[in-house]
C-alpha cells in the first residue's frame, strides 16, 4: 500500500536496503508494545454490550435455545462469534473468563494484522509493511473497551483479513474469492457494518484498482449469501432483521433528516471519540505527509477523494443508525492508526519528528483531558489539537521537501523511524490508562475506566446479594439489562431472555405492534418463571405500556418503590398468578 502511495523506487530496492538496516532495533518497539498489550488483556474486562450479548446467549442456552435461536438485539453471525468466544473461555470467576476471552479476541486481531503484513510486504518496503500492519493491530488489540469485540471492532478484524487476502495472493481472482468470505462476515456482523466492508474495498481501490473491482464483484453476493444462511439457520431471523430497527427511537428513519443537528452532533461526536483514541487527531496529519510524498498531482487527488468518501462513510453509518455511542465509530481509529504508519513507515528522508513529538503529547491526553475541569472539556479543545497535529506535518514536509532539494534519495537510520514509532505505540496505548475516558458526551467524560470497573464491582456485588435470596439454578425473568443478567446467571424461560422490546415501549408506544414484541410479552405469563428481577432504572414500570405492566403484576409481587432502596429488586411470581 505504501509503495503504491511513495514515489517511483522500486519496491525490492527500498525492502533490500530496510531489510539490511532494521532487524535488530525492532524489539526497541516491540517490548513497550506487548507489556502494554498484557496490560490491556489482564485489566480490560468487557463493556456493558458484551455483557448484554452473554448474558442473553448464557442464560438462553439454559433455557434451551442455541445462539441461532436467542435474541440479543446482535445478527445471527455475531451472536455465534461471542458464543464461540465463550465456548472456548474457562475460569471460575467472571475476570478469568473475560481475561480469556479478551486473550482470543486479542489473538484474532494479530493475526489479521500479520496477514496484512505479508499481504504489504510483498507491495513496499519491510519497514513500512511492519508499520502499517503493526499499527493497524495494536490499534485493535488495543481498542477503548467501548470498542472490543463489538460488530464494528469485529467487522474491522474481518475488514482487514479481508483487504490482505485480496491483496496478498499473486493471482487476483483467486485472491478476491479468498477475500469474499470475511468481506462478507464483516457485513454480517451488524448489517451497518457494511460500510466498514466498503471502506476495505476502497482501501484496496487505493493500491489496486482491479483487484478492488473484482473484490466488490464477489463480496456483494457472498454477504447476500450468507445473510440467506442465517436465515435458514434461524428461525426468527428474518423477523427479527425486521423488528430490530423499529425499537431504536434514534434511527435516522425515525427522526428524519436534520441537516443542521446533524452537523453540530458529527463535531461534537468526532471529538468525543478523538479524546477517548487520541491517535484520530493524528488521521489529518498522516494524510499530508502521505499525500506529499505521492508522485503526480492527479494521483493526489485521486487518493484525497478516496479518502474523503471513507472518512463520510465512517461518519455515515454513526449518523445513519443515530444513538451516537462511540463504538460506532470504532473503525476511525484503526484507519488513522494504519495512515500514521504508512506516513512514518514511508519516510523517505528523514522521520517526522515534529509530528512523533506530538504523538507521543497525545499519549497523555486521555488522563489529562479526563482530569481537566469540567469547563475546560469541550469538544474545540481536540478540534485545536487535531489541528496543532496538523501544522507539525506541515513543518515536517516543508523540512522534506528542502531535504530533497539539497540531497540525494536516503533512506532514515533504523533508529530515528523507530524512536518516532515508540510515539505510536504511547499514543495507541494511551485509552487503557486507569485514568483515562470509558465514556465522553459533548465533550464531558462521564466515567473514567476507573470509574468503570468500580461500577462493575458494584453491580457484581448486588447481583451476588439478589441470587443469595433464589435456589440455585432456579429461573428468572429478567426484567433488568445485560450487566445484572450477566452476573446473575440463572437460566432464562424463553428466547428473549432480556426484556428488550418490553422495555422499548417507554419511548416508542408502537412497538407492542410487533411480532417479537407478542413473544417477549407471552415470556411474563406463559409458563413463567418463579422469580423476576426488576431493574427500575432501566423497566421504569411507570412509563412502559400499562397493559404489559398489568400482565407483569398479575403473575409477580414486587417490592415498593422506595426513595432510598435499592433499585434493582428481586420479585416473586404470586400464588394465585394465572
Amino acid at each position: 500500500m505504501a509503495t503504491a502511495l511513495a514515489d517511483d523506487t522500486s519496491a525490492e530496492a527500498r525492502s533490500r536496503e530496510d531489510g539490511r538496516r532494521s532487524p535488530l532495533w525492532w524489539p526497541v518497539v516491540a517490548l513497550p508494545a506487548v507489556v502494554a498489550v498484557v496490560y490491556t488483556a489482564a485489566t480490560r474486562r468487557l463493556t456493558g454490550d458484551l455483557h448484554y450479548v452473554l448474558g442473553a446467549l448464557r442464560t438462553g442456552a439454559r433455557a434451551g435455545y442455541s445462539p441461532s435461536e436467542v435474541f440479543t438485539h446482535r445478527p445471527y453471525f455475531y451472536r455465534w462469534f461471542i458464543a464461540g468466544l465463550d465456548r472456548i473461555s474457562f475460569g471460575g470467576t467472571p475476570a478469568v473468563r473475560e481475561a480469556v476471552i479478551g486473550a482470543t479476541g486479542i489473538l484474532l486481531a494479530a493475526a489479521s494484522a500479520y496477514a496484512l503484513f505479508l499481504a504489504l510486504a510483498h507491495r513496499a518496503t519491510g519497514r513500512e509493511a511492519a508499520l502499517t500492519a503493526g499499527a493497524t493491530g495494536l490499534a485493535l488489540v488495543l481498542a477503548p473497551r467501548n470498542d472490543f469485540l463489538q460488530p464494528e471492532w469485529a467487522a474491522v478484524v474481518l475488514t482487514v483479513c479481508a483487504v490482505a487476502a485480496a491483496l496478498g495472493p499473486s493471482r487476483p481472482w483467486p485472491a478476491a474469492l479468498l477475500a469474499a468470505l470475511p468481506l462478507g462476515l464483516a457485513v454480517m456482523m451488524k448489517y451497518s457494518t457494511a460500510a466498514t466492508a466498503a471502506i476495505g474495498v476502497l482501501l484496496v481501490y487505493a493500491v489496486d484498482r482491479g483487484r478492488a473491482v473484482r473484490l466488490a464483484l464477489v463480496g456483494m453476493p457472498a454477504a447476500a449469501a450468507l445473510f440467506g444462511l442465517s436465515v435458514l439457520g434461524g428461525s426468527h431471523e428474518w423477523q427479527w432483521t425486521e423488528d430490530m430497527p423499529q425499537i431504536n427511537q434514534s434511527a435516522l428513519g425515525r427522526t428524519g433528516i436534520r441537516p443542521g443537528f446533524i452537523l453540530d452532533r458529527t463535531v461534537d461526536f468526532l471529538a468525543d471519540r478523538a479524546v477517548e483514541s487520541p491517535v484520530l487527531l493524528l488521521l489529518p496529519g498522516a494524510l499530508l505527509l502521505v499525500l506529499a510524498r505521492v508522485p503526480g498531482r492527479r494521483r493526489r487527488i485521486e487518493l484525497a477523494l478516496v479518502a474523503l468518501t471513507i472518512g463520510l462513510g465512517a461518519q455515515a453509518v454513526v449518523v445513519v443508525q443515530g444513538n451516537w455511542f462511540l463504538y460506532h465509530g470504532a473503525q476511525m481509529p484503526v484507519l488513522a492508526a494504519a495512515l500514521w504508519g504508512i506516513a512514518v513507515g514511508g519516510a523517505r528522508r528523514s522521520p517526522p519528528w515534529c509530528f512523533g513529538a506530538v504523538s507521543l503529547a497525545y499519549g497523555a491526553l486521555p488522563v489529562l483531558y479526563a482530569r481537566a475541569a469540567a469547563s475546560e472539556q469541550q469538544p474545540y479543545v481536540a478540534w485545536v489539537l487535531g489541528s496543532l497535529a496538523l501544522i507539525a506535518a506541515v513543518v515536517d514536509v516543508t523540512l522534506e521537501t528542502r531535504a530533497r532539494n539539497r540531497a540525494t534519495e536516503r533512506r532514515p537510520a533504523a533508529l530515528a523511524t523507530l524512536t518516532v514509532t515508540l510515539t505510536g505505540v504511547v499514543c495507541l496505548a494511551a485509552s487503557m490508562w486507569p485514568g483515562s475516558p470509558h465514556l465522553v458526551q459533548f465533550g464531558k467524560v462521564t466515567m473514567t475506566n476507573t470509574g468503570y470497573l468500580t461500577g462493575m464491582r458494584d453491580t457484581e456485588a448486588e447481583a451476588d446479594r439478589l441470587r443469595s435470596r433464589m435456589p440455585a439454578d432456579a429461573p428468572v425473568l429478567y426484567l433488568a439489562f445485560g450487566d445484572t443478567t450477566y452476573y446473575i446467571d440463572h437460566p432464562a424461560r424463553c428466547r428473549y431472555p432480556i426484556a428488550t422490546f418490553l422495555q422499548r415501549t417507554r419511548y416508542l408506544p408502537d412497538v407492542t405492534e410487533l411480532k417479537s414484541f407478542q413473544e417477549n410479552e407471552n415470556c411474563v405469563d406463559h409458563a413463567p418463571a418463579p422469580y423476576a428481577i426488576l431493574d427500575r432504572t432501566w423497566f421504569r414500570p411507570a412509563q412502559v405500556d400499562k397493559k404489559l405492566w398489568r400482565r407483569v403484576t398479575a403473575v409477580y409481587d414486587c417490592p415498593r418503590s422506595t426513595g432510598g432502596g435499592p433499585t434493582i429488586v428481586l420479585c416473586v411470581r404470586r400464588t394465585d398468578a394465572p
